[in-house]
């Protein structure tokens, strides 16, 4: 027989008719990424460490607290991606105190207005009248914070002083920013003649969850970008080790793959000192200026969606100059300048930058760059790197498991039936080349003469069961820099 089937038995005499169905050359779907957001909870309705699928910004709300850090950060990524798969691993607060901060009011209002006061992006805007006491204004601004459910603050007053306390437990409420008339004079915003508001930084926040439940947690199921807003160096380290290329989602045995995104705060010289102590090119830290008003968590929200859909349509197209809907820049003069930035790209650390109103992604680089022998290395500086090797292998693997799940290996040379469920190393390497020029239609890949010159497709030497390849995609690049030399004429 020449055909091989696999359900029909060779030996049936009973007539007439037996079909069997193969799908094995119809399958031509590619993989959608998935996104996983990990932060705290308050009192939601749903489980610490347990993995949730979430559609919506209410449904965030719902499951993880209102105010809550995880339903911040959902929030905002659905301001920025309303169709992507997203799943969320809460964690419960960690071991520790809540940060807080105080607002003093002080002064006799010479004129009625209004107090604009910020809680990270979100403006709370308090009528101040003539005859209004500083004890007055304060329970006012208190009772005002107290009404937005969805603030990750809770306020209270006494004697012209509002005390605010973070929702959260930990770190992750000293970075809550709080301001006054941040859009300024021409935006309106001032204070109203008389009234003074003096604010103290949140601070006195401790403690930080420990990652490894959510380790746990992730277990076998595919993320491919995983927001962490946690940017210290226990927890990346945590998740790197999840991570890595022999024996974590990265490792041949695993074949899973993802990306580890977070935001960190700070001055130039603070992150380039975090980033040069990093070398992972599996994380992503995005710097941000000191006196950007949203949270960390809320910008990480913003950049992982931002993110996880332009790659999911390309992977090799670079990210730059996406805006980050929903996020409060730092305001002019307050904003890294360009030789700053350059400092940050060549210590490890991704950039932002600020225009039309948006901040946006500048360039999303890793935190990679030495290799083993501590030499500098650039081969994973860019984010599409590896994102489009992961889209690469996948898609192989994709056509090699349909294509041959079940077939016999031959030598090149061997004469067997048409209709065989045979495969030979000449066979696989013509389907490499054929699926190579898929992918470079695609734009994902480059040179084809040169994959095809340097494919090795050959039988294992010791296990004649086995196929050995070595595939040398040549990974299409970005349009990054363009660099003119005008050389003009005055003649």
């Amino acid at each position: 027989m020449a055909v091989s089937f696999s359900n029909i038995p060779s030996g049936i005499r009973v007539p007439l008719f037996y079909a069997e169905l193969d799908n094995s050359q119809a399958n031509t779907a590619t993989s959608v990424l998935k996104t996983l957001l990990i932060g705290q909870m308050t009192k939601g309705k749903a489980t610490a460490l347990k993995p949730q699928l979430v559609s919506s910004s209410a449904q965030g709300e719902e499951l993880f607290g209102h105010g809550s850090q995880l339903a911040l950060m959902n929030t905002m990524y659905r301001k920025n991606d309303t169709f992507g798969e997203v799943w969320c691993i809460p964690v419960a607060d960690p071991t520790g105190t809540k940060a807080s901060a105080t607002a003093t009011i002080s002064g006799t209002p010479a004129e009625a207005g209004t107090i604009n006061l910020y809680i990270g992006s979100v403006r709370v805007a308090v009528a101040v009248a003539t005859d209004d006491t500083a004890t007055a204004i304060a329970s006012a601004i208190a009772s005002a914070v107290t009404a937005n459910v969805d603030l990750p603050v809770t306020a209270a007053a006494a004697a012209g002083v509002v005390t605010f306390n973070a929702k959260n437990a930990g770190l992750v409420g000293n970075d809550i920013q709080l301001g006054v008339n941040l859009q300024g004079y021409s935006a309106g915003e001032e204070l109203p003649e008389g009234v003074n508001v003096v604010l103290t930084a949140f601070s006195g926040g401790t403690g930080t969850p420990d990652l490894a439940g959510v380790v746990a947690a992730m277990g076998e199921e595919q993320y491919d970008v995983i927001a962490c807003p946690f940017a210290d160096a226990a927890s990346l380290t945590t998740l790197a080790e999840e991570l890595n290329d022999k024996s974590g989602r990265w490792s041949p045995m695993r074949q899973l793959y993802g990306h580890v995104f977070t935001v960190k705060r700070g001055s130039v010289s603070d992150l380039v000192s975090f980033g040069k102590s990093r070398n992972n090119q599996h994380e992503t830290v995005l710097g941000i200026e000191s006196a950007v008003a949203s949270s960390c968590s809320e910008v990480l929200g913003a950049y992982a969606a931002r993110a996880a859909s332009a790659l999911n349509n390309d992977p090799a197209r670079p990210l730059q100059t996406l805006e980050l809907i929903g996020v409060a820049a730092a305001q002019a003069g307050s904003r890294f300048n360009l030789s700053e930035r350059q400092s940050l790209l060549t210590s490890g650390i991704a950039t932002e930058y600020t225009q039309g109103g948006y901040m946006r992604i500048e360039r999303a680089i890793t935190t990679y760059q030495t290799n083993a022998f501590g030499s500098a290395d650039n081969s994973y500086l860019d984010d599409c790197t590896l994102f489009t090797l992961a889209y690469i292998l996948r898609d192989l693997k994709t056509v090699i498991t349909s294509k041959y799940p079940r077939h016999k290996l031959a030598s090149d040379g061997t004469h067997f039936g048409s209709g065989q469920a045979v495969v030979t190393p000449s066979i696989i390497r013509a389907e490499l080349i054929a699926e190579y020029q898929k992918l470079e239609e695609k734009a994902l890949v480059e040179n084809l003469d040169a994959f095809k010159e340097n494919l090795i497709v050959e039988r294992n030497a010791d296990d004649p069961n086995r196929v050995d390849v070595l595939l040398p995609p040549d990974l299409v690049n970005q349009l990054r820099i363009f660099a003119v030399l005008a050389q003009f004429r005055l003649n």
